[in-house]
C-alpha cells in the first residue's frame, strides 16, 4: 500500500491483520461501521470522506502491531470531538477501555500548542505527556498526526509550517523516547519538507545523484559481508539501511561536509541470537579496519527506551565510510515499533493484558507527572538529547546534553556532589562549567571538608543537581536562622529582664506558638532568625500584665513616631503610635489599634490576619481628618503571561501622580507577577490606582498584600 491511501478500506485492514482474534475483527468492523455513520457528511480538505483518514490511521497502528482496543479507538478517535458523540456512548458499544482511550486523545487534540522558545515548548511535551493516563492515547496521537503530515499539502504555506514546527518540536521528541523510530523518522522528514522546502529538496538531490554509484557500493559491500558470515555458518539478512533525510540535515547544519556523513552508505544486519551479534561484529572488524571511537555497544548497555543494536563504521571498498548496525529480529521490532513491538499475538488472552501492564509501567514513571513534584522537570528532561558519560570504573552516566561535571557529580551522589572540589574529564582537568560529550571518562576529585558554592546553580544544567544543592543551603539557612533567632530573643529578654526559661517553656510557651501557629521552640527560632517574626512579636505574645499597665507603660515608654498625631486613640492625648508592616494601613482603611509592651500601639488594618485571633489589647482608634501624609502599601499585581510590564506600571503610577518606591518582578507558576510599594495619600487614590493597573493588557489581578 502507498503511504496515503485514500482508496484504502476496511477489508485492506482486516486482509493486513495477522494477530487479532475473530471476536476482536468483529468488534473493529463494528467500529469502522460506526464511525462510518458519524462521519458519513464529513470530508477532508483533500475532497477525501473523513473515514479514509480514519482507515489511515487504524493503517498505521497495524505496522505498530497495537492491540484491538488501539486500532479500535483509532477508528473512533475523532468522534467526539467532530463527530459531537459521548463518551458513554462509546463505553456502552465498545467498552471502558476504548472509551478511555477515544476520550484521551480528545482532550490532547484540544490542546493549543504555540511556543517560541525551549522552556515553554518542553513545557507543552510536558501537558501532553502528562494528560495521557495510558501510552496508547500518544501512539494514537502520532498515528493521527503521521497521515494529517502526508497530506498536509492541503494546506496554507503559514499552516504547514506551524504544523510542521509543532511535529517537530513536541511530538517527535515523544516518539523518539517511546523508541518509534518507525514514526519519529518519517515526521521528522515530512517536518524538514515544510519547514525548510529548500533544504530539504537540495539534500533529496544531492542523494539522487549520487544513488546509483551509493547502491552499487552497498551491493558489493553486503556481497563481503555475507559471504564472510556463510563462511562462518552464521544465519543472517543484509539490508542496505537509507538515511533520513532528516538526520543528514542536522549533521550538515552543524558543519559536517556531504561527504564526511559516514553513515550515508550504511548497512543493517539481522541475526538470530545475541552471541551471533557479537561474533558477526568481530567477523566484520577482522576484514574491515573499524574507524576509532565509532563502536557502539548498545545491546550490554541499551537506550532508555530500549533500543538495542551493535554500532561501528569501517573503511569498506573503495576507501568508503560504511556505518553497521547488528542486531537480532526481536531487536529490530524494538527499534522500530518501541513498546508497541510487544503486544499483539505474542501474548494471548489474560497474559496480554498483564504483559501490557508490565510494559507500561516504564513509560507511566513519564505519564503520571505530578505538577507540584520537582521531578517534573528531571522527567521531562528525558526527553531531550541524551548523552552517555563513565566513571573511572566503567559505570554509564546518562545525562542530558548540556550537562557539566557538576551535574555528573551528582547523579553519582549527593555527597561527591557536596564534597566536589574538581573534575578531570579523559585525564585532563577541565572547568567546573565544562559542557560533557558522550562517552567522556569522568573522574570527580572531594574534599571532605569542601561544601558548594551558590554559583554552582548558575552552572548545572540539570534540575536534580540544582535542587540538590538548593537543599544542601536550605539546610545551612535553617542552622543559621535557628542560632540567630535563640541569640536575639535571649539577648532581648535579658535587656527586659524577662527570664527566658520560665516564658519559653510549659504553658507560655505553647501560648506564644499557638499565638504565632508555630509547631516548636526550633521553628520560632528560625522564625525570629529570618526576619519573619519580630523579637517584640515574640515578648509581646506573653499576657503577663494587664491592658491597663500596658497602656500606662506605653504612653510613659513611648518614642518617637514618623505618624505622630496621624491616628487618634480614643480618650488619650498625644501617643505614639506606628503602622504595622503586615498590612501597612493607609489613611481611610477600617483599622484597630494594637498594644505591644515598651514598643506603643501597632496600627493594623482591621482585616489582617495578624490579629484575627487577639481578642485582649485590641483598643478602638481612628484616623486624623487633618493629616494629610502619604503613606507607603504594598500591592501586588498578576499577570497571565512572561512579558515584563515594569515599564507599564511605572507608567500608570506616574500618570496617577503617585511615587514608586520599590518593584520587583516574581515568576510564579510560569508567569510573571509584580510586587510594588507605592505611596498613596490615601484609600480612594490607592483604589483608583489598583483599578488603573487592572485594565493593563495581560493583568489578570491586582490586590494588596498582607505579610
Amino acid at each position: 500500500m502507498n503511504k496515503d491511501n485514500p482508496k484504502i478500506t476496511i477489508e485492506d485492514i482486516i486482509n493486513e491483520i495477522n494477530y487479532l482474534t475473530d471476536e476482536e475483527i468483529d468488534k473493529l468492523k463494528s467500529a469502522y461501521e460506526y464511525a462510518k455513520e458519524v462521519h458519513k457528511n464529513q470530508k477532508r480538505l483533500t475532497g477525501d470522506a473523513y473515514i479514509k483518514h480514519l482507515l489511515n490511521v487504524v493503517h498505521i497502528l497495524i505496522t505498530l502491531n497495537a492491540d484491538s482496543d488501539t486500532l479500535i479507538a483509532g477508528m473512533l478517535h475523532d468522534v467526539i470531538n467532530i463527530g459531537g458523540v459521548k463518551e458513554e456512548d462509546i463505553k456502552d458499544k465498545f467498552g471502558d477501555d476504548v472509551a478511555m482511550l477515544v476520550s484521551g486523545i480528545t482532550q490532547i487534540n484540544r490542546l493549543n500548542y504555540n511556543g517560541t522558545n525551549e522552556t515553554m515548548i518542553a513545557n507543552h511535551r510536558k501537558i501532553l505527556v502528562g494528560l495521557t493516563k495510558d501510552v496508547r492515547v500518544i501512539f494514537i496521537k502520532l498515528a493521527d498526526r503521521l497521515h494529517n503530515m502526508r497530506t498536509i499539502y492541503m494546506l496554507s504555506d503559514e499552516k504547514k509550517k506551524e504544523n510542521a514546527k509543532e511535529t517537530l518540536e513536541i511530538l517527535t521528541p515523544i516518539a523518539h523516547r517511546l523508541g518509534i523510530n518507525k514514526i519519529k523518522s518519517e515526521l521528522e522528514d515530512l517536518s524538514l519538507r515544510y519547514l525548510k522546502p529548500d533544504v530539504y529538496f537540495s539534500i533529496v538531490e544531492r542523494l539522487n545523484k549520487s544513488k546509483n554509484e551509493r547502491n552499487k557500493f552497498v551491493e558489493e559491500m553486503m556481497d563481503n559481508v555475507s559471504t564472510l558470515l556463510n563462511e562462518h555458518r552464521i544465519k543472517h539478512e543484509i539490508k542496505g539501511r537509507a538515511k533520513s533525510i532528516y538526520s543528514i540535515y542536522k549533521k550538515l547544519d552543524k558543519g559536517k561536509r556531504f561527504s564526511d556523513i559516514y553513515d550515508l552508505l550504511a548497512l543493517r544486519v539481522f541475526v538470530d541470537t545475541i552471541p551471533d551479534c557479537y561474533q558477526a561484529m568481530g567477523l566484520v572488524h577482522s576484514k574491515f579496519r573499524p574507524v576509532p571511537k565509532r563502536f557502539k555497544d548498545y545491546i550490554a548497555m541499551p537506550k532508555n527506551n530500549m533500543y538495542q543494536s551493535l554500532h561501528t563504521t569501517v573503511f569498506g571498498p573503495n576507501g568508503n565510510f560504511f556505518e553497521i548496525q547488528i542486531r537480532t529480529y526481536e531487536m529490530d521490532e524494538v527499534a522500530e515499533r518501541g513498546i508497541a513491538s510487544h503486544w499483539s499475538y505474542k501474548e494471548q488472552g489474560k497474559n496480554l493484558m498483564k504483559g501490557m501492564e508490565e510494559k507500561l509501567q516504564f513509560f507511566r514513571s513519564i505519564m503520571e507527572i505530578d505538577e507540584n513534584s520537582e521531578e517534573i522537570d528531571t522527567k521531562m528532561e528525558d526527553l531531550k538529547d541524551t548523552i552517555y558519560v563513565y566513571t573511572p570504573k566503567g559505570d554509564v552516566i546518562e545525562l542530558p546534553y548540556g550537562s557539566t561535571p557538576i551535574d555528573f557529580a551528582y547523579r553519582v551522589h549527593s555527597k561527591v556532589g557536596d564534597s566536589m572540589v574538581g573534575a578531570i574529564v579523559n585525564e585532563q582537568i577541565v572547568p567546573l562549567d565544562y559542557v560533557l560529550q558522550d562517552n567522556d571518562v569522568i573522574k570527580i576529585n572531594t574534599n571532605k571538608t569542601s561544601t558548594p558554592s551558590k554559583n554552582w546553580l548558575e552552572i548545572a544544567y540539570t534540575n536534580q543537581a540544582k535542587n540538590k544543592i538548593r537543599s544542601y543551603f536550605n539546610k545551612i539557612d535553617k542552622a543559621e536562622y535557628l542560632k540567630k533567632g535563640e541569640e536575639l530573643l535571649t539577648k532581648e529578654f535579658r535587656k527586659k529582664k524577662i527570664s527566658v526559661s520560665e516564658t519559653l517553656s510549659g504553658d507560655n510557651l505553647k501560648k506564644i506558638l499557638d499565638d504565632l501557629h508555630l509547631a516548636n521552640i526550633n521553628d520560632l527560632y528560625i522564625n525570629v532568625g529570618s526576619g519573619k517574626i519580630s523579637v517584640s512579636h515574640v515578648i509581646n505574645s506573653e499576657d503577663d500584665t494587664k491592658e491597663e499597665t500596658i497602656l500606662n507603660k506605653v504612653i510613659k515608654d513611648n518614642v518617637d513616631s514618623e505618624y505622630k498625631g496621624d491616628i487618634i486613640v480614643e480618650g488619650i492625648d498625644d501617643i505614639k503610635v506606628n503602622r504595622a508592616k503586615c498590612c501597612t494601613p493607609v489613611k481611610d482603611d477600617d483599622i484597630v489599634g494594637y498594644i505591644q509592651t515598651g514598643i506603643g500601639i501597632n496600627i493594623h488594618r482591621s482585616i489582617c490576619p495578624n490579629i484575627s485571633n487577639i481578642k485582649e489589647r485590641l483598643i478602638s482608634v481612628r484616623w486624623n481628618d487633618k493629616t494629610d501624609k502619604k503613606y507607603s502599601t504594598n500591592i501586588m499585581v498578576y499577570t497571565d503571561g512572561m512579558k515584563d510590564l515594569i515599564f507599564d506600571i511605572a507608567s500608570v503610577t506616574q500618570s496617577n501622580g503617585l511615587t514608586l518606591k520599590r518593584i520587583n518582578n516574581i515568576k510564579m507558576d510560569g508567569k510573571y507577577s509584580f510586587e510594588i510599594k507605592v505611596s498613596v495619600p490615601d484609600k480612594e487614590v490607592l483604589d483608583k490606582y489598583m483599578n488603573a493597573l487592572s485594565t493593563i493588557e495581560d493583568v489578570t489581578g491586582v490586590e494588596r498584600i498582607i505579610k
